[in-house]
């Protein structure tokens, strides 16, 4: 696994300061992505332990509110097992702050993931050029949800996220 980037003070993914992380690798390749640098998987940097104190190190300040998870693709089969792991350490150290990921996957194709476990909000679904609307909040196209990730496992539906 791999990751492309780690950005210590971001304030457009996720609400407040946060840490972020994007991902390295998609299998999407969605027309007009912000970010096709991640596309490949070979690409960006060895993600292991380091990566992941050093994510952990970075949200220990009070004026951090979170860590988001981009990509790239976090949810690729290849990138799954340690976004699980970031997302989990994460939470087991900073229970009160939140985790956000975005993916192409659907809620409904990876909720039963152990990622998911971690992750308070998901924004779901690929990026569609066509339904692009700058005015949305937290995603790019018209397609995609902002889902309230641990009130949807306990319902067993998608709950939307209000903010």
């Amino acid at each position: 696994m791999r990751y492309n980037l780690i950005r210590k003070m971001d304030i457009s993914n996720g609400p407040g300061v946060r840490v972020s992380i994007f991902m390295q690798g998609c299998p999407f390749h969605c027309k007009n992505c912000f970010n096709p640098e991640t596309w490949d998987f070979e690409g960006g940097k060895e993600f292991t332990q380091e990566t992941i104190d050093k994510v952990l190190e970075l949200s220990d300040k009070n004026e951090v509110k979170g860590l988001s998870i981009l990509g790239g693709e976090p949810m690729a089969p290849t990138n799954i097992e340690g976004t699980a792991k970031l997302a989990k350490a994460f939470k087991e150290k900073y229970p009160e702050k939140n985790v956000w990921a975005w993916s192409g996957y659907k809620f409904e194709q990876i909720k039963d993931k152990d990622a998911l476990k971690y992750i308070d909000v998901l924004v779901d679904g690929n990026y569609e050029d066509e339904l692009h609307d700058p005015t949305l909040k937290w995603k790019g196209s018209s397609n995609q949800r902002v889902i309230d990730v641990q009130k949807s496992l306990k319902k067993g539906g998608i709950n939307l996220f209000r903010d």
